[in-house]
């Protein structure tokens, strides 16, 4: 296994490879501990192993990769051309996915942080900005250039105190939302009030060592290892030969909400305590005229205000954040509808069903088979 235990995202991959041979094998593994940049081990030139998994990041170590002749699967998305199957993230998710969690808080000024040296990066800008635009709003974009690093920050606090506030800025990586965050505190902005930050890969080392702690999208390595493991090893006994340059992608998991972008951005203090009431509560069976008494004002009022403000009435946004508990217990869990049902706050498990079914296009157990991949 060639793969970079450096970050967050390489290491689950690495578990859920290892989850496979647990229940597949057993195998005899090569790993050692690797980052993106380590070089191909000089003894697998001759070595007489059944297949490799790797995260390819240099042309140098894919001609090594081609050499073997061995089978390969891919772990790594790149401009480089190779003819191995790949299994990963399908990152134009990643964007769409920050863009409506900042939308879903109430910001109308967005903005993106984005390095622009992997094409991945700029597949999760490029939605991000595109999904903002469709909203009808604007969203400047920061390119991060590989400077030195007090003038990078300078350059990033001065772009950070122009925008209009407050602001939500996805930053396309954890590294890159790491870097937003002190730049902010640099230029004396406040996090999350003036501007609420996300990043992406959720690497658990970045995200709690930032300041404040770091909302980051969470990429689901076990799955991907699982899967390509199983692809190599299907490969390897001769059941299935995989076509050159196949591509198997997985849906990303939730975004894991800390303190960088934990806020309502909306100015209307009753409507954000409308939201935050609903966000906390949505999965126990309340209505809208529970969230009206809890904020003190009609139904009517409240209606009109929220639908204003979001675009969505108190229903809507409670039924939301329902389905959104429903699509993460689906996709994070094997529990049965029963058990989903009855944890979302729906009385009767057909409705959910027949519910979710108009509002995706898929059944439940659709959505499920298809986010496992």
């Amino acid at each position: 296994m060639l793969v970079d235990t450096s970050r967050s995202y390489g290491r689950d991959i690495v578990r859920g490879i290892r989850r496979y041979v647990a229940e597949h094998g057993p195998w005899s593994i090569y790993l050692e501990p690797r980052d993106l940049r380590s070089q191909f081990p000089g003894w697998l030139k001759d070595w007489h192993g059944d297949g490799i998994l790797s995260r390819t990041v240099d042309e140098t170590l894919l001609r090594q990769l081609k050499a073997t002749k061995l089978p390969v699967v891919e772990l790594r998305t790149t401009v480089l051309k190779h003819p191995f199957p790949y299994v990963g993230m399908d990152n134009s998710v990643i964007g769409t996915r920050v863009a409506q969690h900042l939308r879903d808080r109430g910001f109308q000024h967005f903005a993106c942080v984005l390095d622009d040296s992997e094409n991945f990066f700029i597949e999760r800008s490029s939605r991000f900005t595109q999904t903002v635009g469709g909203m009808g709003f604007e969203c400047p974009v920061f390119h991060s250039k590989h400077q030195n690093w007090e003038q990078h920050q300078r350059d990033l606090a001065t772009w950070l105190g122009e925008l209009p506030k407050p602001a939500g800025v996805f930053a396309v990586n954890d590294q890159m939302g790491f870097w937003v965050l002190d730049a902010a505190r640099r230029a004396g902005i406040a996090v999350p009030e003036e501007v609420a930050v996300v990043g992406a890969e959720n690497d658990n080392m970045l995200c709690e060592t930032a300041s404040p702690p770091l909302s980051s999208v969470r990429l689901r390595g076990q799955t991907v290892g699982h899967h390509a493991a199983r692809l190599l090893d299907d490969w390897m006994a001769g059941r299935r030969i995989p076509k050159p340059g196949e591509r198997h992608y997985h849906q990303p998991g939730d975004i894991v909400v800390r303190q960088s972008s934990d806020i309502v951005a909306v100015d209307d203090t009753r409507i954000a305590a409308a939201l935050r009431f609903i966000r906390q509560h949505a999965t126990e069976q309340i209505d809208v005229p529970r969230v009206a008494r809890e904020v003190a004002l009609s139904r009517s009022v409240l209606e009109r205000r929220m639908k204003a403000l979001i675009g969505r009435s108190p229903g809507e946004e409670i039924k939301r954040m329902r389905f959104g508990a429903v699509e993460k217990l689906l996709m994070e869990t094997d529990l049965t509808l029963d058990a989903i049902a009855m944890r979302c706050g729906f009385t009767h498990p057909q409705y959910m069903a027949e519910a979710f079914r108009k509002r995706h296009g898929v059944t439940p157990g659709a959505f499920r088979r298809h986010a496992a991949g």
